[in-house]
């Protein structure tokens, strides 16, 4: 692994660093969310920016690991008091063991991290004894580690393990441990546009992008608008539909717009509604840039306050999101059981209210990035058993076959694979035709 920068000049990232862990754990902050309340990373070099993002999430993805390699070498557990002498401990584990900082770099820059905080200024010595002893027991200490365990906390792994069994729930804890590779949605051609990208073309219209792409922006056909970036499982549930051409279709909870991106390139008629006038921004920048249409309402799923119904309406519910650990694995750390009550008499609400939009006839399909049956499967019996004009619709042809359940919905675990690409976002799917 090729070595990241370690010099003096790269005091003030470790600094940033350590600021936005601690105020994750401490405000219960997205990681996204937490670099952007901190006005000093909006005035870091793309490059320094780069390695924050990537020290923060190496640290996250195997914080786990990190904990019981540190642990190792604590007498006992560091006092509160300590602030945030842990988090530094981390970071400093985290460039050791998985970013092939030079050792010297990471435990000096770490003391100075601890030095300048007057809250963890008397731990100074402890870091530097403690990441020595990690720097010369090397990588070869991870060895005998369970990782998949280790790294995920013990309320998931519990609920993993009761609704997918051990192996499963193995397989998808692994997943998370790698960095997800970069998927596209084209609008045409996507076996043209993997070679003009130097990626690999993928089933639904995607191409995932080789490691070392460089910056998004300076793509091909990034400017002209001929792709827009959307995981392949992301890209799933409109295939539910089937052909959109010349029909009239709305996309809740649409921002950023992936989706209604997708809808409007299969020829529909797009109608897009979201609560976000931050997110909805973002899909007006991405509709502009593509160069296709579709009608953006800044609206409440639950007060839509329009009487139209529509031949396709997709609702991609809120939801506790645990598909997506592999792009944010901080999530299970800022979640816990207690979330998913709130989220799922929502994601009911909204169920109930966007089948009101749907024309006889027409479809409604119901998505969340969720690995859990709460959000999903068991979402969707509720549904039916209570909603006798609507009934499972059998999934096209264009649907991969491996992800598509006994039961006709759709289930995609983190570890499953599209054509000859390893690795996707969970999530459930099903597409339900209105009776008449």
């Amino acid at each position: 692994m090729r070595p990241l920068r370690g010099g003096g000049e790269g005091l003030e990232v470790r600094l940033l660093a350590a600021k936005t862990l601690q105020a994750i754990f401490e405000n219960q902050l997205t990681l996204e969310d937490a670099l952007d309340r901190e006005p000093a990373v909006a005035k870091l070099e793309p490059r320094d920016r780069a390695f924050l993002a990537t020290l923060l999430l190496t640290t996250f993805r195997h914080l786990g690991e990190i904990r019981k390699v540190v642990d190792m070498h604590l007498a006992k557990p560091l006092p509160r008091k300590a602030g945030p002498a842990n988090v530094i401990l981390w970071l400093g584990a985290a460039q050791l063991l998985f970013l092939g900082t030079p050792p010297h770099a990471a435990i000096d820059l770490a003391v100075q991290c601890a030095r300048m905080n007057t809250s963890a200024t008397h731990f100074s010595g402890l870091i530097n004894a403690v990441l020595r002893k990690v720097s010369a027991s090397g990588t070869d200490v991870l060895q005998p580690l369970d990782a998949p365990r280790l790294n995920t906390p013990d309320w998931l792994w519990k609920r993993w393990r009761q609704g997918y069994g051990e192996d499963l729930a193995r397989l998808i804890a692994a997943a998370h441990g790698s960095e997800p590779a970069l998927d596209v949605a084209v609008k045409r051609d996507p076996g043209e546009w993997a070679g003009k990208l130097g990626g690999m073309p993928l089933p639904g219209g995607h191409v995932r992008l080789a490691p070392g792409h460089g910056a998004i922006s300076g793509l091909p056909g990034f400017a002209e608008g001929a792709w827009w970036v959307q995981d392949a499982a992301a890209g799933m549930p409109v295939l539910l539909f089937g052909d959109l051409a010349g029909k009239t279709a709305l996309d809740l909870c649409a921002a950023p717009g992936g989706k209604t991106l997708q809808m409007a390139a299969a020829g529909a008629e797009v109608t897009a509604v979201d609560i976000s006038v931050s997110r909805l921004e973002r899909l007006h920048h991405n509709i502009a840039r593509t160069g296709l249409a579709a009608e953006v309402i800044e609206g409440d799923v639950l007060d839509l306050g329009m009487t139209q119904c529509f031949d396709a309406v997709l609702l991609d519910a809120p939801c506790s999101a645990t598909g997506t650990i592999r792009r944010h694995p901080e999530l299970p750390y800022l979640k816990s059981d207690l979330h998913l009550g709130e989220l799922v008499a929502r994601q009911r609400a909204m169920l109930v209210a966007a089948s009101e939009r749907v024309i006889p006839g027409g479809m409604l399909v119901y998505a969340t990035c969720s690995l859990e049956p709460e959000e999903g499967e068991e979402q969707i019996g509720w549904f039916l058993s209570r909603h006798a004009d609507f009934e499972l619709a059998i999934p096209p042809s264009t649907v991969p076959p491996q992800f598509v359940a006994p039961e006709g919905w759709l289930r995609i675990l983190p570890h499953m694979a599209i054509g000859d690409a390893v690795g996707l976002d969970g999530f459930f799917a099903a597409g339900m035709r209105r009776r008449g």
